[in-house]
């Protein structure tokens, strides 16, 4: 044993220590046994819940296997960093308005994969000092790995009915992170769930994606629609997509424990070119260029130029009618890019529709 290293406990004491002064809330320990949650996973690909999400079928047994994925691993160390910029009544007006877009709350400022895995390289490497070298790698949504599942089983909080970790002392507006470790650790408690018989979540659903308790179909579902689908938004939900151009926080808008959840300290997280404010024909005036520009660090980048003109031609098409968004609508109404030009001409439809007089139309 290594002269320089404390025991198993004092370890684990210490790692909690490190992750909080790095700026996580909580830091948890367990075991790399993800046997249930993989039964869990295997019946809701079967039942084709993933849609197009192929990488959840990717790497075959390593995604709740942690050590076919990093050989050695016996122990796997689960962060949550608070993401939530404003007060939650902020995203509700901006929801309510019909000229307002939405974006979901944990892509209005820096794109947190980066932030988080420097953060939890920096906990590996602080250790690695303290106590020589070890074996481990970092994760932040950036693998197959069963994030939630681990989490809950290191005790920060349990998968809630809508799918998202839940804790009852802070919420669901958290990012996570893991470090896979060779590192014999005391593992954590599991978290308990604490849903009762609440239904709130699925109610709230714009689009009904949670078709059963802990179950949700992304085929259904408006941050799939928005950010994973790649060609045309079905048509059938495409009303209910509202004003929501980027993901969707309904079913965490509503969750009662939400009302203990605090705001991020991490000026990183604080939205960036007023994105939690703008207005739909403000964000549609973008050229490529802008888009490019004022989304450079950011998570909303990765859905590119053609579904963020898409996702934004759908809520133009949902907003208060008005010649004005006709009008900026028809000027793209022969875009090159066919996907987009469908949207508008969606949209231009729904929009003529509601503008016409009650029981208008042409006169023969």
């Amino acid at each position: 044993m290594d002269p320089r290293r404390p025991s198993s406990a004092a370890l684990a004491e210490r790692i909690r220590a490190l992750g909080l002064s790095l700026g996580f809330q909580q830091v948890g320990i367990t075991d790399a046994d993800l046997e249930l949650a993989a039964a869990r996973l295997e019946r809701w690909v079967a039942a084709g819940h993933h849609g197009t999400l192929d990488y959840m079928v990717r790497h075959g047994t390593k995604r709740w296997r942690p050590a076919e994925l990093v050989p050695g691993t016996v122990r796997v160390i689960s962060v949550r960093m608070d993401y939530w910029p404003e007060a939650a009544e902020h995203a509700w007006r901006q929801l309510g308005d019909p000229t307002a877009a939405y974006v979901s709350r944990y892509a209005l400022g820096r794109d947190y994969h980066k932030l988080l895995r420097q953060r939890l390289q920096r906990l590996a490497d602080l250790l690695a000092a303290e106590i020589g070298p070890f074996g481990y790698r970092v994760f932040t949504d950036s693998a197959p790995v069963l994030e939630k599942p681990l989490a809950e089983k290191a005790g920060l909080g349990w998968i809630g009915k809508h799918s998202n970790l839940i804790n009852t002392k802070a919420g669901s507006y958290f990012f996570l992170g893991e470090i896979y470790t060779d590192l014999e650790l005391p593992i954590d408690t599991p978290a308990t769930a604490h849903c009762g018989r609440c239904t709130r979540c699925i109610a709230a659903c714009p689009t009904a994606a949670i078709v059963e308790p802990y179950v949700v179909d992304a085929r259904r579902c408006i941050s799939y629609h928005t950010i994973e689908l790649d060609g045309p938004i079905p048509v059938e939900f495409r009303a209910a997509m509202g004003n929501r151009v980027y993901g969707c926080d309904d079913c965490q808008l509503v969750c009662p424990w939400n009302k203990f959840a605090r705001l991020s300290a991490e000026p990183d997280f604080r939205a960036r070119h007023a994105l939690d404010r703008a207005g739909l024909l403000e964000l549609w005036a973008w050229s490529e260029a802008e888009f490019l520009q004022k989304t450079e660090g950011s998570a909303i980048r990765r859905i590119g130029w053609r579904r963020w003109r898409r996702n934004l031609a759908v809520a133009l098409g949902n907003a208060l009618a008005s010649g004005t968004v006709v009008e900026a609508l028809a000027a793209h109404a022969e875009d090159p890019d066919p996907l987009i030009a469908e949207h508008v001409c969606w949209a231009l439809d729904r929009q003529r529709q509601r503008l016409q007089p009650a029981g208008g139309g042409a006169s023969g």
